[in-house]
């Protein structure tokens, strides 16, 4: 629990998730040891970074996000810590990886529940919020853009594309008749009204794959996780572990062959590792997680 708890809590503070999933799967994978140094690429609310901290004595952290917010709550919630953290703010893609330098790398490739539950960044159609979906604020493009912007064809692309959506070119059609649409219950009305009600009705909102595909691309998230995959290796000393959890297929898919094919790296799960139903009951939001691990080579 954050050390600030007891106070009054201010209305405007941004609130993170501290939950880690797969938490002593991340421990025992990356064989965290005492005066090991760690870069959690993917801080998020800092429960991973606490996780390492705790693991082992004199355990020092570089934990960097490309969300302020994100920093700013991780900096409050391992305060105790703070002389063996380096806060940095950045994508993980643009990080200057210092070479053979850290005995661990951990990314979290999730949304954290606070995006999800802060109406006003617009990655939910749970509130209506203006379509944003930038995780780095300091960006121009934002969902709004993708949505009123570009063409039916590009849309149906990255609808097929990046939210696996079989319906791609009948919601891209749709939006196209309705544009503008300036908030997420717009959007997320648009796709409900031209599926079929077994689609509509069906276990997950219709919009869901829609969202999906737009946070991947206003992010560019896979162009991102590719250049991670490709940059993170010359980062571990010899013996030096890195753990990627993902949450969907396509980003599962690149970390399960940006680790395989890296030359620098021996795969050690050759089947993703996922939660067990414990946790699962505990934290619904672990049950889509797959977590791989590799070392780098001697």
């Amino acid at each position: 629990m954050n050390s600030d708890s007891q106070k009054p809590l201010d209305v405007e503070e941004p609130m993170f998730s501290h939950i880690p999933v797969l938490s002593r799967e991340i421990i025992d994978g990356l064989a965290v040891h005492p005066g090991g140094y760690y870069l959690d690429a993917t801080v998020g609310g800092g429960g991973h970074s606490r996780l390492l901290l705790e693991a082992a004595l004199n355990v020092q952290v570089t934990a960097i996000d490309q969300d302020a917010d994100a920093l700013a709550a991780a900096q409050k919630y391992l305060a105790e810590y703070a002389d063996r953290v380096n806060f940095i703010r950045s994508n993980f893609a643009s990080y200057e990886f210092p070479h053979a330098t850290f005995d661990g790398i951990i990314a979290d490739l999730g949304v954290s529940s606070y995006h999800l539950d802060t109406p006003e960044r617009g990655f939910s159609f749970r509130h209506a919020a203006n379509l944003d979906m930038r995780m780095d604020r300091g960006q121009s493009l934002t969902a709004a853009d993708v949505i009123n912007e570009w063409d039916e064809a590009e849309l149906a692309d990255i609808f097929f594309k990046y939210g696996e959506e079989r319906l791609s070119r009948r919601i891209a059609r749709r939006i196209v008749e309705r544009r503008p649409l300036h908030t997420t219950v717009e959007l997320a009305d648009a796709i409900a009204s031209c599926v079929p009600p077994k689609y509509r009705y069906g276990r997950i909102h219709p919009a869901t794959r829609v969202f999906q595909a737009l946070r991947i691309v206003v992010n560019d998230e896979l162009k991102s996780l590719e250049t991670f995959l490709e940059k993170a290796p010359n980062a571990l000393v010899p013996g030096g572990r890195i753990a990627i959890i993902s949450f969907h297929s396509l980003e599962d898919r690149l970390v399960k062959h940006g680790l395989r094919n890296s030359p620098l790296l021996r795969v050690l799960t050759k089947k993703p590792i996922t939660a067990q139903e414990a946790e699962i009951a505990q934290n619904p939001r672990s049950r889509s997680a797959k977590l791989r691990i590799a070392e780098r080579k001697e």
